[in-house]
């Protein structure tokens, strides 16, 4: 009876995986918000396309320095230029415990969501929630609104947010998300009909994007790259049809 030993070998599989940088927006203070692994190029297998459209999640706090905050943001990878990550905005949540907190008793919640594209192509849903509260020298312990407040309130909402979307590009709508400068004019615009507060803009989502548009974050020499690939292919485009009109005029 023969008895064969194989000595197996432990590989690290950190061996075979580098880091990348990953680079916040210009928006934010604080640009460079961490890193993120991904295997070696390794034959057909290019490293910095399995980086590409890679989601990462980070905390508004870490983003801007500061300590507490409960908005997370989604950045999405565009491009890797180098060793670093080029991110773009992808959508915006709560945290769970920041929207635990905001609901009570005694008082009327009311939730609005609406479908804006902004001027530069972006597609985005947003999600507006606000609570009634009590009037000014009100002894009365609950602040219940009637259908016809929440209504109306609910409408205001919706003519707020498309209104701030559609006016603006995709950099200055998150400019207003990091403040919440959106859920302070409901608030404000909705006090003739009920008195509002915790009124935020809670969820953001992005539906589509543009195909070829320089979004606000890259590098120029990723724009000119851009631009020029777009002019190439037109400019082939004419060329072929240009030459599809010769033989056409030559046959007939």
């Amino acid at each position: 009876m023969v008895i064969i030993i194989i000595n197996s070998v432990n590989v690290d599989p950190f061996s075979r995986k580098e880091w990348y940088n990953i680079k916040a927006p210009s928006m934010f203070t604080n640009r460079l918000v961490g890193q993120t692994i991904v295997n070696r190029t390794a034959g057909t297998k290019i490293a910095s396309e399995g980086l590409k459209q890679r989601v990462f999640e980070i905390s508004l706090g870490d983003l801007n320095n500061h300590d507490d905050d409960f908005r997370k943001f989604r950045l999405v990878c565009e491009d890797v230029n180098g060793r670093d990550c080029l991110t773009n905005f992808h959508g915006m949540s709560f945290t769970r415990d920041k929207l635990c907190s905001l609901v009570k008793k005694w008082q009327t919640l009311i939730e609005a969501h609406v479908d804006v594209k902004t001027n530069d192509g972006y597609q985005l849903r947003l999600f507006c929630i606000g609570f009634t509260k009590r009037h000014q020298d009100q002894h009365k312990k609950t602040s219940y609104a009637q259908h016809s407040q929440v209504r109306a309130i609910r409408s205001k909402m919706v003519e707020i947010m498309t209104r701030e979307v559609s006016t603006s590009d995709l950099r200055e709508v998150v400019t207003k998300l990091i403040p919440d400068s959106i859920g302070k004019d409901i608030q404000k615009a909705c006090n003739s009909i009920y008195p509002l507060h915790d009124v935020y803009v809670r969820k953001v989502k992005v539906l589509k994007k543009p195909k070829f548009e320089s979004t606000f974050n890259f590098s120029s020499l990723l724009f000119h790259t851009r631009v020029s690939s777009s002019l190439c292919l037109t400019n082939l485009k004419s060329s072929e049809n240009s030459f599809s009109f010769i033989n056409s005029s030559f046959f007939f």
